[in-house]
């Protein structure tokens, strides 16, 4: 493929211009990704019918990433999700993370984003992008120095691959996801509730009125958290079930039966579109998150977002899983790879 020219996206309020970079496979599908966060901006897919659709939530600039606070299309790091307390032990030492969560917790570890700052561009073409961050030592709050590498690639299978990379230089706390907003009939075509999610999980971890888990792992069997054999979103969304009350919907981590394989782990379906979207990961658990906070919120292409019309696939390790010893561990040790590869499949159904 030959090397593609990237475009301007906007100017940051303090002066410096972001790109967008786009990919393209043979079957017409794109991927547009900006080095403002490293955000995935666009995903163009073919419905049953062959036309394509942009399936995420996403802003027209870089000045609509800055200003937005839903992590639309984020690249997330150094932890993703939340941290109760906003802080955590390691090795006996205790750091303290700032409080962006209800002014007691870390969510995302904001405010000092990785996805409101600039990423290098490492290498671009046609079928991938290669992003550099240098996330120095305490920055966040986290221990270590590293440089953070996350690669998108888009291959002829319409599978849409994102590899993150790191090796600190101390013992640290690393747990990236992708926050991107899905919607198969389209960005703009309103609520997701129609979509049917199919997830490969016996289990979830409950979480407290904060968000925060408790500890729990939970049996799915006989809750509208199971989504073993397929469940339309929409069904049982506002169920007098205690998760979904304190979530205002779906907004929980799902314990993956993958054992660290790269594995298929989930599925969504719209039948409206004929669009099939499949989710692979390495990691150990997924939060589903229903866009139960969107408020109207000012989109690409004089789009508004509303309650509930997206639904994020956010592939990671469990929520505040450094207070829980029984959740996998997501402590990378000095000089060991940071290594984890989540990527998105698209296929359509009459």
């Amino acid at each position: 493929m030959q090397k593609q020219e990237a475009t301007g996206f906007g100017v940051t309020a303090d002066g410096k211009e972001a790109r967008l970079y786009t990919l393209e496979n043979k079957n017409g599908m794109k991927a547009c990704v900006s080095d403002y966060g490293a955000v995935l901006v666009d995903l163009f897919v073919p419905d049953k019918e062959g036309k394509m659709r942009d399936v995420v939530l996403g802003y027209g600039d870089a000045v609509g990433y800055e200003k937005g606070d839903a992590a639309i299309g984020a690249v997330v790091g150094r932890s993703a999700n939340r941290i109760g307390g906003a802080g955590f032990d390691l090795n006996g030492v205790h750091y303290d993370l700032a409080k962006n969560d209800n002014g007691k917790n870390s969510l995302h570890s904001g405010p000092d984003y990785y996805h409101k700052r600039f990423w290098e561009v490492e290498e671009y073409d046609a079928g991938h992008i290669s992003l550099l961050l240098h996330s120095p030592d305490g920055d966040q709050g986290y221990p270590g120095a590293l440089d953070m590498h996350v690669t998108y690639t888009l291959d002829d299978d319409n599978t849409l691959t994102i590899h993150y990379e790191a090796v600190p230089d101390q013992d640290t706390v690393i747990n990236m996801t992708n926050h991107s907003y899905f919607n198969l009939n389209g960005h703009d075509s309103g609520s997701v509730l129609d979509h049917k999610v199919t997830l490969n999980a016996d289990y979830f971890t409950p979480a407290d009125a904060e968000s925060i888990p408790t500890g729990e792992i939970r049996g799915v069997e006989g809750t509208p958290m199971d989504f073993r054999a397929g469940r339309v979103l929409g069904d049982d969304i506002d169920a007098d079930y205690e998760p979904l009350r304190f979530g205002s919907g779906y907004d929980h981590n799902w314990v993956l039966k993958n054992e660290g394989r790269f594995d298929k782990v989930a599925e969504a379906v719209s039948d409206k579109s004929g669009i099939v979207m499949e989710v692979y990961t390495d990691l150990p658990g997924v939060q589903i998150y229903t866009a139960n906070f969107l408020d109207n919120e000012p989109g690409k292409e004089g789009a508004s977002y509303m309650r509930r019309g997206a639904v994020c696939f956010e592939t990671q390790y469990y929520p505040d899983s450094v207070h829980h010893e029984n959740f996998p561990q997501p402590v990378c040790r000095k000089g060991e790879k940071y290594d984890t590869r989540t990527a998105y499949r698209f296929l359509t159904r009459e």
